[in-house]
């Protein structure tokens, strides 16, 4: 079994790669994250990837490298991979994320969204496009507090012998 991220460095793609973490932690399964990133600095500054003010020339290795870094700190054991599209479409993001887990075949895709109300029919939604794949579960992440996993982890006997 393995779990998958779609990670793009947002607030919310930071909180679905926290909870993937945990349960892949307490379940003792494989986490991969998944970063697909388009050959555009406009884009990049816009996601917050790269600013124009840093001293290293905007280039696909070193926001990945930034990237990779974010998810490090936050899933240590995670395997990081690295997609690179040449435009950004969330058609071709959501297409590039669907290829890498028709790959690595997760049991779950966790999501971090806010649109979950969208999700049915979006038109522009790279969640969306992801989730509706049968072949695997999804979890979605609509917000960023502490899962009850944490909760579970700080009680002495989550199970009370019988």
């Amino acid at each position: 079994m393995a779990f998958l991220v779609p990670y793009d460095g947002s607030h919310l793609a930071k909180a679905a790669l926290t909870r993937a973490s945990e349960y892949a932690n307490a379940l003792e399964v494989g986490l991969t994250v998944v970063t697909v990133t388009p050959n555009n600095s406009a884009y990049a500054i816009e996601k917050g990837w790269y600013d124009e003010s840093e001293d290293e020339p905007f280039s696909i290795p070193y926001v990945t490298g930034k990237l990779h870094t974010e998810v490090s700190k936050i899933a240590p054991r995670a395997a990081f991979r690295h997609e690179e599209i040449e435009f950004e479409s969330p058609s071709l993001i959501a297409e590039r994320i669907e290829e890498v887990a028709d790959e690595i075949m997760p049991a779950v895709v966790f999501i971090g969204t806010d649109n979950v109300g969208e999700i049915a029919k979006p038109l522009t939604s790279v969640a969306g496009s992801v989730a509706e794949d049968a072949e695997y579960d999804v979890h979605i992440v609509r917000y960023f507090s502490p899962s009850k996993m944490q909760e579970l982890s700080h009680e002495e006997e989550a199970y009370p012998s019988t």
